[in-house]
């Protein structure tokens, strides 16, 4: 089992940047297959950005392809998630999330997830 803790959240101007942290407890953490997916007011929670388990593959969806960039630190127990270019709708709770088996860019391949950090990015 994994517990998942994010932090680096906050309130950006758009075109600013954020870098969110996600710190994993245990030691198999390099088992994991990392995500980060975002939820905003009023709509379904969306895959954002995954990395494989020693970060030779990343995945990412569009709407962020280009601005967002993961990554991990499998010595350090993190993932990390830098988000440039921000845009109001990015505002949104950011979850990071492990799974055991992946690869998987949907929510039901996640088995372990954090309590989310809120970005807003104001226009």
């Amino acid at each position: 089992q994994v517990q998942l803790v994010e932090s680096g959240g906050g309130l950006v101007q758009a075109g600013g940047s954020l870098r969110l942290s996600c710190a994993a407890s245990g030691r198999t953490f390099s088992s994991y297959f990392m995500g980060w997916f975002r939820q905003a007011p009023g709509k379904e929670r969306e895959f954002v950005a995954a990395i494989s388990w020693r970060g030779g593959n990343t995945y990412y969806a569009d709407s962020v392809k280009g601005r967002f960039t993961i990554s991990r630190s499998n010595a350090k127990n993190a993932v990390y998630l830098q988000m440039n270019s921000l845009k109001p709708e990015d505002t949104a709770v950011y979850y990071c999330a492990a799974d055991r088996t992946g690869p998987s860019t949907v929510e039901a391949g996640y088995d372990y997830w954090g309590q989310g950090t809120q970005v807003t990015v104001s226009s």
